[in-house]
């Protein structure tokens, strides 16, 4: 997301930050709550920010996108291990990142799991991987690829998803006329044997970035049923595309603005979706059933504390944590009500105006539920929230 004219920031970052001592106060942005009251959300519980890792693997890749938390240990992977894909290479351009890296959170290291060849040829455009990516049950990950040859949206191509085994080698791909630039983090029902996934598509339409590019409102959301034969890489029983009508935008900073975020209620009866363009987080209801598009579906909130929504995650109490790109906060909302609660600084880099803007990607909640992971792309960094 970032060129190379920002990474000046990276080595005075953390002296920049240690200056920028948020009161107690500055990190909610809500109301006092009466003294002694059981806490609304789970932002009221979080007090500390750790920075864990430098995602930066040895080919130089950067700007870190999707984190995947693995549930299950299989392979090389370890539960409760971290996945962090990376979106640009190591000259810093866009939709070139082919590599996947896991952090150890037993050993606080860090090891390569993946390296994929950036001219896959069965990946329409190549490799660049996008914030689309999950860890199933079996052992399998899947990962997006939002593809381009020169960092713009210019060259890009339609991408794919690729399918790793749990030793990080490609078992299969999956496109379709239903793919096209799988660009937000997936939503996913894992069940073992058999497993959906919903992913967004932000590319239909999209031309290059020079000028003004106008808003094209032909972002989907496409779900896939999964078979998981034993032993065997997931098979597409069927798609569907559940969601229609979103507005995506060429951006020659950010490469691509569209829906990212996708996040289930407890009872899979809703899929909740952050509309970048529209500054609202929409409701697609009875996702997994559908076979029609509920097109844009209805809204849930929008504006207020959010500025332009990306990366999404529901909370153990059914909440939903949405990160800005245009500062660096998140929110926190309660979908029952549609009310925002707060908003907390949780990358405050003063490098950029306002501080933290651009910075924030991937999202994923930690296995105890009590903190999250997310991802400073400005410094290619992996924080726990907790």
């Amino acid at each position: 997301m970032k060129h190379a004219t920002r990474t000046f920031a990276r080595h005075a970052l953390h002296a920049v930050r240690a200056t920028f001592a948020l009161s107690a106060a500055a990190w909610l942005s809500a109301a006092p709550l009466t003294a002694h009251a059981a806490p609304e959300g789970l932002l009221e519980t979080v007090h500390h920010q750790s920075t864990l890792i430098n995602t930066v693997p040895d080919n130089g890749d950067q700007n870190p996108y999707a984190i995947a938390v693995v549930p299950a240990s299989s392979g090389a992977l370890k539960a409760g291990d971290v996945l962090v894909d990376n979106f640009n290479n190591a000259s810093n351009l866009q939709g070139t990142g082919s590599t996947i890296v896991d952090y150890h959170p037993d050993t606080k290291q860090m090891t390569l799991f993946a390296s994929i060849p950036r001219d896959l040829k069965e990946c329409p455009g190549g490799v660049g991987l996008s914030t689309a990516m999950t860890v199933l049950k079996s052992g399998w990950v899947i990962v997006g690829s939002t593809p381009s040859n020169d960092g713009t949206t210019n060259t890009k191509g339609a991408g794919c998803l690729i399918v790793l085994d749990n030793q990080g080698k490609i078992a299969q791909t999956i496109s379709s006329p239903n793919i096209n630039d799988p660009w937000g983090n997936m939503a996913v029902v894992d069940n073992g044997d058999h497993a959906t996934l919903f992913v967004s598509n932000a590319g239909f339409g999209v031309g290059g970035a020079d000028g003004n590019p106008p808003v094209v409102k032909q972002a989907t959301v496409l779900r896939l049923d999964l078979e998981i034969p034993n032993g065997q890489a997931p098979q597409v029983k069927h798609e569907a595309v559940v969601a229609s009508g979103f507005g995506a935008q060429a951006d020659k900073g950010v490469f691509l603005v569209g829906p990212t975020g996708l996040a289930l209620s407890a009872d899979n009866k809703q899929l909740y979706v952050s509309d970048a363009t529209g500054n609202r987080v929409n409701v697609i209801d009875d996702p997994l059933t559908r076979d029609t598009s509920a097109g844009v579906g209805r809204q849930l909130t929008a504006d207020g504390l959010l500025h332009r929504p990306l990366a999404m995650v529901t909370t153990p109490q059914g909440h939903l944590l949405v990160t800005n790109a245009l500062n660096g906060q998140v929110v926190e909302i309660d979908p029952a009500t549609g009310k925002q609660l707060y908003a907390r600084w949780i990358d405050a880099d003063k490098a950029q105006q306002p501080p933290g803007s651009g910075d924030l990607f991937g999202i994923a909640m930690t296995p105890a539920g009590n903190g999250f992971y997310y991802v400073e792309d400005d410094v290619n960094t992996l924080v726990l929230a907790q």
